[in-house]
């Protein structure tokens, strides 16, 4: 054997070159601890971060949407107890409670094993790798799409339909979608896509492919929750409520000051209310203690 320290050093050298420049391992999830995960790329083909800092919130918390909690509510306790269960999507005015309710969920049913994915929409086409990792889990999983929407010549919303459509569930009878949007539809609606509709002899009008195309993607959901905007009383409700989680009344004072932050705001949403709430409790704090 030929002794060559020289070529011997280089060998390390490069060995150590290509051990750096190789990507790190991906993270593996802690399921035993874990109740919330973010779906995270990587070159290894991606990876479900633990999420920590879950939030608090609690199905209590969400005033003046008791349909769309009772009903979102019963078709989780259907999948959790591995009952037929649908895809849900939230759709409505932001701030009217989408995300909070599907987060409250998650505290309301993971001590019987229901566990969350987040998944960002850039990363959508990769769920069928989510399901192949989560299938053989004993959890029961929602996958999270938070504030979906696609834009108009985007065309990966096509992926999303093919999966709702069979393959998501393939196998993995653990595995749910929850997706919220400001859009019923997921897609934005022009007035040139209602003039492709048309009538048949009979009468009946059809909708043109455009409009077919954009509509059968929130088809695929087969629960629809709709969020509308809050009245002033029920947005006076909701800042109540708020306010006494942080150990104040609605006096006259705070009522009127809501009612302003609500105007400058130019919507009476939950999401508001628990801003202004924070806002006034710490203000009167500050001021208490100076």
């Amino acid at each position: 054997m030929n002794d060559n320290p020289a070529l011997v050093n280089e060998l390390k050298r490069l060995i150590s070159t290509l051990a750096a420049a190789m990507p790190v391992p991906a993270p593996v999830a802690d399921f035993a601890r874990g109740l919330a995960f973010r779906w995270r790329a990587h070159p290894h083909g991606g990876y479900l971060e633990t999420v920590r800092d879950l939030s608090p919130i609690r199905l209590a918390d969400l005033q003046n949407i008791e349909r769309q909690k009772s009903e979102a509510r019963r078709n989780t306790e259907q999948f959790v107890k591995g009952l037929p269960a649908n895809n849900v999507l939230l759709t409505g005015s932001r701030g009217s409670g989408k995300s909070s309710l599907v987060k409250a969920l998650l505290n309301e049913f993971s001590a019987q094993g229901l566990r969350m994915v987040e998944v960002d929409k850039h990363l959508l086409h990769e769920l069928p790798d989510i399901v192949a990792l989560l299938h053989a889990r004993p959890e029961r999983f929602v996958v999270y799409c938070d504030d979906l929407a696609f834009s108009a010549d985007d065309s990966s919303y096509r992926a999303l339909k093919t999966i709702l459509d069979g393959s998501l569930h393939a196998g993995a009878d653990n595995v749910i979608i929850y997706a919220t949007s400001n859009r019923r539809h997921l897609t934005p609606e022009s007035h040139q896509d209602n003039q492709q509709a048309h009538y048949t002899d009979s009468g009946e009008l059809h909708p043109g492919e455009a409009v077919d195309d954009k509509v059968s993607l929130s088809d695929r959901f087969g629960m629809w929750l709709t969020f509308y905007p809050n009245s002033q009383d029920d947005y006076l409700a909701a800042v109540s409520v708020w306010l006494g989680k942080n150990g104040f009344e609605l006096t006259d004072m705070a009522r009127t000051a809501a009612l302003q932050w609500a105007m400058a705001r130019g919507n009476r949403s939950g999401r508001t209310a628990s801003q202004f709430a924070l806002d006034w409790a710490g203000r009167q704090s500050l001021q208490a203690g100076e």
